[in-house]
């Protein structure tokens, strides 16, 4: 974004846009759960009296149901927290459809229309196209809200469509031997496919762009929605797309994607809290020290504080220090600091606990007009996994979750639980759905044996486990 965009967008002192007319307000976003689960044992209403850890069902799809590469689902919702379970998810066929150039363009469909498991299907045949299968992919996501439910929602029905709408823009490239200079396939200067061998652009880096452009455009979407509607929140958002032999996972927020192997462990997510992007966080109030109001201090001391530390050196640390130095206090560092408390409890401007996701335009800190939109990222971290090159075996899955389940199950501790039920039970085929459904109960503080921690998770929980053995047949390019 530019310098000046982002003056006029969210500081004070410039021009402000002329206000709306006022019109019409839209229908609020209507509450759901995924299409996916439609027919699976029904949970009890929100308005029922008691949601004990030990009453909270967990819902899976039904039997019948099957979901992209047979993956396992489950879900459990919150305790008390909020009226509804904020997380959404979605899964399907991404379609992707093909441009010829030439005196005339004719648009070629990758399948008579894209399905997503989970929302409601939007893509539709023009006249004149022809159905053609050109390149197609696998999509699963999960979004987990704050701030009430509807932005999760408007997620888990517009990301796959930005998605394939970038993927779309793109595909000649992603189909190439090397993605060329121009799409066109005009050779404006003789050396293009040098300067492009030299930068090391990949057919990868075209599907990490879509992933980040698609992540940016749902953002836009969501904001103009929710404002239109007069309602707020957030999410964040958790992405694996398998395309031509690779799986990207693309991640903005706190949710996690592991890849469990026989003998490997294999992070596929990194988390974005106030914490992990202090040093970005803590730039940005540098450079544009208005976002603050006078209200907060940028800089990070160990603990809030107090007035009797006034004229005492105390450590810190600043946006441009990995390690720490001493300071002498004076009272502007007396001030609430920009990034407040420590691992879980850690908060951006005492509000919220991420730094990357989906939505909060409208969100501001109490009692103020200081907005938390300007430290929020909505562009994604995007790991590739070259599956094609992987020796798989049977269990090798991939797990995602929203934090619900990571705040009381380690990386480890899901790796164990996923190695012992999968090797006993190959001739179930539902058991990567059981998978799902234990790894949600592990979160309820039953003492099965298996973690012995007898943790709660008092969350939202989303758990989609997702095999790779089996993805060949069917994640091929043209």
């Amino acid at each position: 974004m530019s310098a000046g965009w982002f003056r006029r967008r969210f500081l004070p002192g410039e021009p402000l846009p002329a206000p709306r007319p006022p019109g019409p307000r839209a229908s609020p976003v209507p509450y759901q759960r995924p299409r996916f689960l439609r027919g699976s044992c029904s949970s009890p209403g929100a308005a029922e009296a008691s949601r004990r850890p030990d009453s909270r069902p967990v819902r899976s799809p039904a039997r019948g149901r099957a979901l992209p590469w047979n993956a396992g689902y489950a879900e459990i919702i919150n305790a008390e927290k909020s009226e509804f379970n904020e997380d959404q998810a979605a899964c399907g066929k991404l379609c992707i459809r093909r441009c010829e150039f030439g005196a005339e363009e004719e648009w070629l469909t990758l399948c008579p229309e894209e399905v997503i498991l989970g929302l409601n299907p939007s893509y539709s045949l023009g006249s004149g196209w022809v159905r053609q299968t050109f390149l197609t992919g696998h999509y699963w996501a999960l979004f987990d809200g704050h701030g009430g439910p509807a932005a999760a929602i408007l997620a888990a029905n517009t990301l796959h469509s930005c998605l394939r709408r970038q993927l779309e823009a793109v595909v000649e490239g992603l189909v190439a031997t090397r993605p060329p200079m121009h799409l066109s396939g005009r050779c404006i200067c003789p050396s293009d496919p040098q300067f492009v061998e030299e930068k090391g652009i990949k057919a990868e880096d075209l599907v990490i762009g879509a992933l980040e452009s698609a992540f940016q455009e749902c953002d836009e979407v969501i904001g103009r929605e929710l404002e239109a509607s007069g309602q707020v929140g957030g999410c964040t958002a958790l992405v694996a797309v398998s395309l031509q032999g690779k799986l990207y996972v693309a991640n903005a927020g706190d949710s996690r994607a592991i890849l469990v192997r026989r003998d490997e462990i294999r992070p596929l997510s990194s988390e974005f809290t106030p914490e992990t992007e202090r040093q970005r966080i803590q730039q940005l109030a540098f450079v544009y020290p208005e976002l603050l109001a006078g209200e907060f201090t940028r800089l990070e001391f160990p603990r809030r504080l107090k007035g009797d530390d006034l004229g005492q050196k105390v450590l810190f640390r600043d946006h441009h220090m990995r390690g720490w130095s001493y300071k002498r206090v004076d009272k502007s560092d007396l001030k609430y600091p920009l990034i407040h408390g420590q691992g879980r409890q850690a908060r951006l401007l005492g509000t919220l606990a991420v730094s990357r996701g989906l939505g909060d335009h409208q969100l501001r800190v109490l009692d103020t007009n200081i907005q938390l939109k300007p430290f929020l990222l909505s562009v994604p971290q995007v790991t590739v996994l070259d599956v094609d090159q992987l020796e798989l075996q049977e269990d090798d899955v991939v797990v995602m979750a929203t934090d619900g389940l990571w705040d009381v199950l380690s990386n480890e501790q899901v790796a164990w639980l996923v190695r012992s039920f999968l090797p006993g039970n190959q001739e179930d085929p539902h058991r990567f759905l059981k998978l799902a459904q234990m790894l949600i109960h592990s979160t309820q503080g039953k003492e099965d044996g298996l973690t012995g921690e007898g943790q709660v998770s008092y969350d939202d929980v989303s758990v989609f486990v997702i095999p790779l053995h089996s993805q060949g047949q069917d994640s091929n390019g043209p």
